[in-house]
Order: C-alpha cells, then sequence, then structure tokens
C-alpha cells in the first residue's frame, strides 16, 4: 500500500503495541521526532524517543502544535492526551524503524544505498543530478543517514517513486544491520573509508565488515579496492562487483588526472579501451566523489559518451543553509541552490527559528522532479507556507506563477530571475527575514547579491550546527534535571548576539546570561523571549532592566537596596552573587546576615538564583580548591535558603567542571566557551566541534629582492628575496600587533605560512614564496586545523581573548545544515 494511506490502525497492527488508546481513525503522513517541526499536524505521528533527551518530555509541546497522534514508552503518558490516538511500545526506536522497514517492503523499486567515511552526502546529491530525467527519486534528505534519519527517509516512500538513494552512517559495531532492514540496497556504493567515527571501532577492518553488511543483498555493488583493505573479490558482496581504483587494474582504471581551469579532465581503461570525462571541479576530494559517480552510470549501462556528458554538467552542491545581514536591516538566509520539499521544509524550520524581524519573507522557485502535479505540489507547499507562518511569498517561474491562487498570503510573482532583477528597485524589503530558495537553473545567487549586504573581505563564518553540537556534548553528561544557562555575553563570545541566542532558544536552554544591559536588550528587541541574567547592572540601567524583563545580579549591598528602592513590583527575580576565592564580585560569609536582613524586609524581590565562580576548575592543580569553592559555596548557600525559607536555583559549574567536577553540577549549570569549541579542562577539546573559521582574501601579491624590507619600520625582511602576499585583516579586525614578525602563521592551500613586518590597522603581509597564489585566494586566520587555542600559544594569551578580539567590522555569516 502507498504510505499516504497508512491509518493509525494501520499503525497499531504493524508496530503491535503493548496498548493502543484510539479516538479516531487518522491517517498518517509524516513521523515526527521534534514537536518543533510539525508540517501536517493532523497527519503527524509524533515518536517519543528516549536519547540525550527524553521525547516524552516533549510531548505536551508537540501536543500544543496540534499533534494527536503518538507512539510512547512511558505508560505513564498513556492517559494524559484524551483526544489523542497513543501507542505504547517498549522501544519507541525500533517501534519507529520497524515502521520504515514495513514501508519499504511495499514498494519493489530500484534502491542505492551508499555508505563510507566521506563523501556520502555528495555522491547521493550528484548521482539525483545524473539521474534524475530518467527516474522519479526519493532521496535522503541533506544527511539523514542515522538510526534515526533512515527511518525518516525511508517513510517518504511512496508507489510514484520508481529509484531510492539513501545513505547510511555509523559510528560504532551492530550498527548497520538495521539500516540496511529498512534501506534494502540493490545496488550498493562505497565511498571513502577515512578515519572518520574511526574511535567506535577497534580497527578499519572492523569498521569496513560493519558497514559491507548494508550490501549483503545487494545485487551490485560499486568500490575501490583501495578502500577493501585488501579484501578477496570472492568475499565482497554483491552479485555483481564493478571496481576503479588511481592505483591497481579495475574494471574502471583512472590512467591519469589532468586540471585544466579549475576542472579536472580525467582519462581511465574500461572495458580494453581508453575513455575520458571533465568533473567541474578541482579539489580533490570533488574529483574522487565524482569518479564514484563516473563508475556508478558505467556500472548501470549508461555509455561513456552519456556519462561525460551529464558528469560535465555537475553542480556543486551547498548542504549549509547560510544566515548573513541584509539590505535595510534584513536578515537573509541563502538557500540559492537546491529546491525540494525535504529541503525546504528544513530551510522553513530554520527560518522560524529567526525571531529578529517581524516579518518572514520566502523567495522560492519552481520545484521540479517530484513527480507531482502543480496543483497538488503547490497545495502542499501552500500549506507548509501557512503552518510555518510565512508572512510574504515571491514566487519565480512559470509554474509557481500559474499556482498564485493557491496561496492565501502577500504574494508577488515573476516568470523568470531575470523579471525579478529588473523589477528589483521597485520591490521594498525592510526589517524582515529573507529565505532564498531556488533549484540551480534559475541562478538564484543573482538575488542573493541584491538583497546581502556588501561585506568586507574578511568574514567569520560560524557554524549553528557544530554549536547546537556542543550544547548537546555537555547537555549529555548533566545528571536529570540540572539546567543551563548558557553564557552570551561579549557579542556571545565574538560569534554573534541574536543569531546565537535565537539558536540557544530553540534548543530550550534555561538562561542566558549577558554582561552588560544593552546586550540583554538587544537580545529582547530580536524576539528572545527566554529569562536573561544581566551580570554587571548599573543603577543607571534599572528602568531598562525592568522594562524589558531582565534579571539583576546583585553581588553586595549597595546595589541591593538600590534597586529595592527602584523597584515598584512585587517578587522581581534576582540573582545572588557568592565569592567563595574569586575575590571579585560576590558577597562574602559576614555580609549574609545584614543580606538576609535586607531581604526580609521587603517584597519588592525574589532570589531566582544563587551561584559562585570556580576560579581554576580546568586545571587539576587547582583541583584541591574547586572542591573547598563547592564547599563553601554549598554552606553559604543553605544558610541563605534557611533564611528566605524558600527555593532557588543553585549554580557555579562553569565549562570546564562540567565534564571534570559532575559532583559540582548542582541545579545548574553555566556554559560558557564551551559552546564555541574550547574546553581547557578536555585534552585536545576531545568531542567539541569548531564553531568559527575566520577567513580573508589576498589583496596583492609582491616578488621581493634580497634585503628588501617590508611594512612600518623595516621591520620585515627576506634576506634571500622572495615572495610576498598582503592580506585584508590587521589589527583593527582583531588581529594583534603581536602576530607581526613571523610570530603568526595562516593556511593558504593548506600550507602554514608566516606573518612578514608589523601588522597594519587593515592588513598585514605574509611569506608566499614557493606557493602559487593570487589575487582573491582565500586565507584562513584560524579553524579547526589552525586553532584558536594555537594562535592563543603563539602570542602568549588565551583563546577567549582571540575570539573576543574579532572585531564588529568583521561581517558574520551564519551556516545550519
Amino acid at each position: 500500500m502507498n504510505n499516504t494511506y497508512y491509518t493509525i490502525s494501520d499503525i497499531a497492527e504493524i508496530l503491535n503495541p503493548i496498548s493502543f488508546k484510539k479516538e479516531n481513525d487518522s491517517v498518517i503522513r509524516k513521523l515526527v521526532i521534534d514537536s518543533r517541526t510539525v508540517i501536517d499536524p493532523d497527519g503527524s505521528l509524533f515518536f517519543a524517543l528516549s536519547g540525550k533527551r527524553d521525547g516524552h518530555g516533549y510531548l505536551a509541546d508537540a501536543y500544543h502544535n496540534g499533534l494527536r497522534n503518538f507512539v510512547i514508552s512511558d505508560a505513564s503518558y498513556l492517559d494524559q492526551y484524551p483526544d489523542a490516538n497513543v501507542l505504547l511500545v517498549s522501544d519507541v526506536l525500533l517501534s519507529l524503524q520497524l515502521l520504515a522497514k514495513y514501508n519499504r517492503e511495499q514498494h519493489h523499486l530500484k534502491v542505492i544505498g551508499i555508505t563510507g567515511s566521506n563523501g556520502k552526502t555528495i555522491v547521493k546529491e550528484w548521482l539525483y543530478q545524473l539521474l534524475a530525467s530518467e527516474f522519479n527519486i526519493i532521496r535522503s534528505p541533506k544527511s539523514f543517514n542515522s538510526q534515526i534519519g533512515v527511518p525518516l527517509s525511508v517513510w517518504e516512500i511512496d508507489a510514484d517513486h520508481t529509484l531510492g538513494i539513501f545513505e547510511a552512517g555509523i559510528s560504532k559495531g551492530e550498527e548497520m544491520e538495521s539500516l540496511g532492514d529498512m534501506i534494502q540496497p540493490s545496488i550498493g556504493i562505497l565511498t571513502n573509508l577515512g578515519e572518520a567515527h574511526a574511535e567506535g571501532f577497534s580497527s578499519q577492518k572492523e569498521k569496513l565488515d560493519e558497514k559491507l553488511k548494508l550490501f549483503k543483498d545487494a545485487e551490485l555493488f560499486i568500490y575501490a579496492p583501495e578502500y577493501t583493505l585488501g579484501m578477496p573479490k570472492n568475499d565482497l558482496p554483491g552479485q555483481v562487483k564493478f571496481s576503479w581504483s588511481l592505483k591497481e587494474q579495475a574494471d574502471l582504471q583512472i590512467l591519469f588526472i589532468e586540471p585544466i581551469d579549475g576542472r579536472n579532465y580525467i582519462r581511465a581503461k574500461f572495458k580494453g579501451a581508453e575513455i575520458e570525462c571533465l568533473i567541474p571541479f578541482s579539489d580533490k576530494a570533488s574529483v574522487e566523489n565524482g569518479i564514484i559517480c563516473w563508475a556508478t552510470l558505467l556500472a548501470l549501462g549508461y555509455t561513456p559518451e552519456q556519462a561525460d556528458e551529464r558528469l560535465e554538467k555537475l553542480t556543486r552542491v551547498s548542504m549549509r543553509l547560510e544566515l548573513k545581514n541584509g539590505i535595510n536591516q534584513c536578515s537573509i538566509i541563502d538557500d540559492s541552490y537546491s529546491a525540494d520539499i525535504s529541503s525546504l521544509a528544513i530551510a522553513l524550520d530554520f527560518l522560524n527559528l529567526q525571531n529578529q524581524h517581524p516579518k518572514r519573507t520566502l523567495i522560492l522557485s519552481d520545484i521540479f522532479e517530484t513527480g507531482k502535479s502543480n496543483e497538488v505540489l503547490y497545495l502542499e507547499i501552500a500549506a507548509l507556507l501557512k503552518q510555518k507562518e510565512v508572512n510574504r511569498l515571491i514566487g519565480v517561474g512559470p509554474n509557481i506563477t500559474a499556482s498564485a491562487s493557491l496561496f492565501n498570503l502577500e504574494t508577488t510573482f515573476f516568470d523568470s530571475t531575470q523579471a525579478f532583477v529588473e523589477s528589483f528597485p521597485a520591490l521594498h524589503f525592510s526589517n524582515e527575514t529573507i529565505l532564498v530558495k531556488g533549484a540551480r537553473k534559475f541562478e538564484f545567487e543573482r538575488i542573493s547579491k541584491l538583497i546581502a549586504q556588501k561585506v568586507h573581505d574578511t568574514v567569520m563564518e560560524v557554524d549553528l550546527n557544530a554549536l547546537a553540537g556542543n550544547l548537546q556534548f555537555y547537555r549529555a553528561k548533566l545528571q536529570p534535571g540540572v539546567k543551563i544557562m548558557a553564557m552570551v555575553k561579549a557579542f556571545s563570545y565574538g560569534s554573534g548576539s541574536f543569531e546565537i541566542a535565537n539558536l540557544l532558544q530553540y534548543h530550550k536552554v534555561d538562561y542566558l546570561a549577558v554582561a552588560y544591559t544593552d546586550e540583554g536588550i538587544a537580545l529582547r528587541k530580536a524576539g528572545i523571549k527566554m529569562p536573561i541574567m544581566v551580570m554587571s547592572p548599573e543603577p543607571s540601567a534599572f528602568d531598562a532592566i525592568v522594562r524589558f524583563k531582565l534579571e539583576p545580579e546583585i553581588y553586595n549591598l549597595e546595589i541591593l537596596r538600590s534597586f529595592i528602592s527602584f523597584i515598584q513590583e512585587v517578587n522581581y527575580p534576582v540573582h545572588l552573587k557568592i565569592d567563595t576565592g574569586m575575590h571579585r564580585l560576590g558577597f562574602e560569609e559576614p555580609d549574609l546576615t545584614e543580606l538576609l536582613n535586607t531581604l526580609a524586609e521587603t517584597d519588592k524581590v525574589k532570589v531566582a538564583s544563587v551561584f559562585s565562580h570556580l576560579v581554576g576548575s580546568e586545571e587539576g592543580a587547582h583541583d584541591e580548591f574547586t572542591k573547598y569553592q563547592v564547599h563553601r559555596f554549598t554552606d553559604m548557600a543553605d544558610i541563605i535558603s534557611k533564611g528566605l525559607n524558600y527555593k532557588f536555583i543553585r549554580h557555579i559549574s562553569n565549562t570546564s567542571a562540567i565534564s571534570r567536577h559532575p559532583d559540582a553540577q548542582l541545579d545548574m549549570v553555566r556554559i560558557g566557551i564551551g559552546l564555541y569549541g574550547f574546553d581547557a579542562g578536555l585534552k585536545a577539546n576531545k568531542g567539541l566541534q569548531t564553531v568559527a573559521v575566520l577567513k580573508t582574501t589576498i589583496t596583492q601579491v609582491k616578488d621581493i629582492k634580497p634585503n628588501e624590507t617590508v611594512g612600518y619600520g623595516r621591520r620585515g625582511l627576506l634576506p634571500e628575496g622572495g615572495t610576498i602576499a598582503t592580506v585584508k585583516i590587521g589589527y583593527a579586525d582583531g588581529y594583534s600587533r603581536a602576530f607581526g614578525n613571523g610570530v603568526g602563521r595562516m593556511l593558504i592551500k593548506g600550507k602554514m605560512v608566516p606573518t612578514v613586518g608589523v601588522i597594519c590597522m587593515d592588513m598585514c603581509m605574509l611569506d608566499v614564496t614557493g606557493l602559487d597564489v593570487k589575487t582573491g585566494d582565500e586565507v584562513v586566520v584560524f579553524n579547526s586545523e589552525l586553532t584558536i587555542a594555537t594562535l592563543a600559544e603563539q602570542i602568549g594569551t588565551i583563546p577567549y581573548e582571540i575570539l573576543t578580539n574579532v572585531s564588529q567590522r568583521v561581517k558574520r555569516v551564519y551556516f545550519y545544515e
């Protein structure tokens, strides 16, 4: 049967639940695991997964968002929602996978399964480009390749699809069998077997064996001997095996690769003859992924000429949404290289996450190759836009224009991108968040350039997925019930303000903390509604603190009395700072009697939390003092609690303490620079992801004669001569003068190059002798390879300073997958 027509009774029959509370026979069209990402509430089934966060805790949110169909494993929730259908099962994830497997078995289409360590998503997307003209393809959205992502993808197979392309990713043993049972590929592709996720396996051989389980019943297996670790061909899966290789004899034996004007010409031997193709990319990873696609086309029976013609037309796959500043105080979400229903839903969720502007606008092109009629497709999109509360639609293309009557919101339509460009002066964009979502052929990058704010060539890229991953890393270390306060002071450690706060609010942290009142006001104006603590409240800012519902940190009796005198409300939340050894701010033990007497005399304020600040939680040398601080804090907090006769939140743990001192978590922890990928208490930041990348470009390249000097004060010297590149970053951008004269290093084309001479205000010079570089080439100041910690060591400071010193004139661009 087509999955469009599964009723809740059908699903109960498939899952055989422990208990089934049925209120109606809903038709289920969507499977949902996140209460915030609901497209079709009436036709959605919510799975309360248990993992780092228990999905049962979000049943109320899902119910509030209109869902009335639930799969749970905690019987206490069975009767909490009287008008809902509820299936009680022993394992929610297993039930999700069982349902996907059942749906797969109802459809007998050809399926390509892809696994490996690197390149899975790109190969999948390129195969979609190469094969979409002949097949109605269902494929994994983005990189949905996990134990959860695969069943959500496979569920979407219906009777109209003629080809499926699904990727499978694993991080440890005994994971692939369940993915294989759901995907059931008839064609298998093994990509690069790199080091990713190697920590989950005892050896590369164990990882390979586990990955190959995906292809146990495959009719065709496509692989490179380089990645099968010498395994005999007869031991490999697949009734038919097709090999490609850069090093040895194979069905597709690569003879040579020649770079030509940013592309790569490849010659190979196939069936005894030499054949050729042109891959329209220059980087090594793209060339290898292109060869895998070449091998796949040939293995599927396409002629070398057909394969070459298609490969030459491949376009780059953008896997990330890009958030950047736009004209007239707008924010732009740039997803201008792809358009399909799955990725549109993901992009609209990201649009919904943005609260900094009152208006949400979508610029959308025609969507192709869906297998649906225009009426069905655009009715579905119209319902999606209504559900996601989009305020304005600008449609580009003849099909969406012809469907204009289906959309019930502010609309404008154009037959082509050129028509939009010509009408741009008459279109008005102001104080709105604009999602640009276009199929590749519409060249929506032209639209993005028109509405994006022109940026300085030095840019800091902020990976919001990495930041969310770091949040989850620490959340997984917390004991049940422990709250999270995220530190977003100092422009979120230089990474942004509302962009970071929106993400943290979306991921349900409990508190935000800022240094000064104006930072909190900016967040409130950007739509942040969660509690915000102000760490340095000035009496002159009390009016603004109350007006914007901010919560002041109180660290001495003087500021407490001033606030009490000012405020007219009752039980206004405040946070008491206790000094347990930092000796910077805070009440000490002799102050507590007078503090409690002052609080007892008023009902104007109520203590929301009591906290202190650890001095050296990241260093083993200070562990005894950390224990002393925690003990002293709990003693003082107990005195305050008895004096107030009510409960409040207690917190002392900072980023490093979460990992190194779990007994100090108390009621809440404060995560600071750990969110941005740095924790001095973790060896080599293990488990954390790099969030920020600072890039610039080369302005000019010069040849320097022996003993000529470079820069101010003639400090730069190349005794034997050489080549320098001037790059667009200086101390006004936050690149300290201390990096001058060879102390600092930057990355160009993967090579580390030193500075030459002193650092100027807006630029600096690098020694690029022996490198083939030119004006406009990208230069990396810091990333996951050349880390902020490394830069800090170079000039004898700490990562905090490197990150927070990046000037506000350096534009931040935010990426979200």
